[in-house]
């Protein structure tokens, strides 16, 4: 079954730390862009970050960048978003999901994405 698990959601108070993983089951993340997007309550979907799988460089949102840090494990067929300094403007839900490659840079953009992951939470409260 082709599919997107994420999973290391919490709730941590400000200030805190968070690693989300995002499992690919079914193909390979090898040559693939993955980018991780949030909801938040009330608000319009946001790209947070993306990376193309061959080295190509990530690409992060102004308001995460030098906070949060993507990567990939391809042993593990995993992409990982690093989340420290969290604040409460980062309450969300944060799904991972998945595009072809291409040869390009990864596009901060959801309409380029058409597999999706079911979402994890992420609560910054005090």
């Amino acid at each position: 079954q082709v599919q997107l698990v994420e999973s290391g959601g919490g709730t941590v108070q400000p200030g805190g730390s968070l690693r989300l993983s995002c499992v690919a089951s079914g193909f390979s993340l090898n040559v693939a862009k993955i980018g991780w997007f949030r909801r938040a309550p009330g608000k319009e979907r946001e790209a947070v970050s993306c990376i193309e799988t061959r080295n190509f460089p990530a690409r992060y949102r102004d308001s995460v960048r030098g906070r949060f840090t993507i990567s990939v494990d391809k042993p593990k067929n995993t992409v990982f978003l690093q989340m420290n300094s969290l604040t409460p403007e980062d309450t969300a839900v944060y799904h991972c999901a998945y595009a072809p490659a291409d040869g390009l840079v990864c596009e901060l953009d959801p309409r380029e994405y058409d597999l999706w992951g079911q979402g994890t939470q992420v609560t910054v409260s005090s």
